[in-house]
């Protein structure tokens, strides 16, 4: 835990040391406000736009096959208006790290796109959408 945690921080610490270089501003500039505008995710949003998208890619191709093993679309008993949200089943566990394995982070993650990302039917439209997403979630407008 403490290992995940320190290489989050390293590498936004790098992330951020990055696009100071590129923008040429000093340290005392605020970190999220240079991000912006630069357009780069957060390290957070770049890990929910890296599991989206490999869950995209099981989910139409069925490739890597041991990844789309693992995940299963949600079926309801009865129909629904949400039938058609193209939901995946969370699978439910005890420990609070096996909440940061892909068999339950990618349906967490893909359940918490609106329904405009995930009914997106090429990958180029995926990932556009996807990062306007979550830049805008990443930087809500003051």
């Amino acid at each position: 835990m403490q290992i995940l945690f320190c290489m989050a921080f390293l590498l936004n610490i790098f992330l951020v040391s990055s696009a100071r270089v590129v923008t040429g501003k000093r340290y005392t500039d605020s970190s999220p406000s240079i991000l912006k505008e630069l357009h780069w995710l957060p390290i957070d949003a770049c890990v929910k736009f890296k599991i989206a998208t490999l869950t995209f890619k099981a989910l139409n191709t069925g490739n890597p096959p041991y990844i789309a093993s693992l995940l299963h679309r949600h079926t309801l008993c009865r129909t629904l208006r949400s039938a058609s949200a193209n939901l995946l089943s969370v699978t439910q566990c005890n420990l609070s790290f096996g909440t940061r394995g892909f068999r339950t982070a990618a349906p967490t993650v893909w359940n918490s796109l609106p329904a405009n990302v995930r009914s997106c039917v090429t990958l180029s439209t995926l990932r556009r959408h996807l990062k306007s997403h979550l830049f805008q979630s990443s930087f809500p407008a003051a």
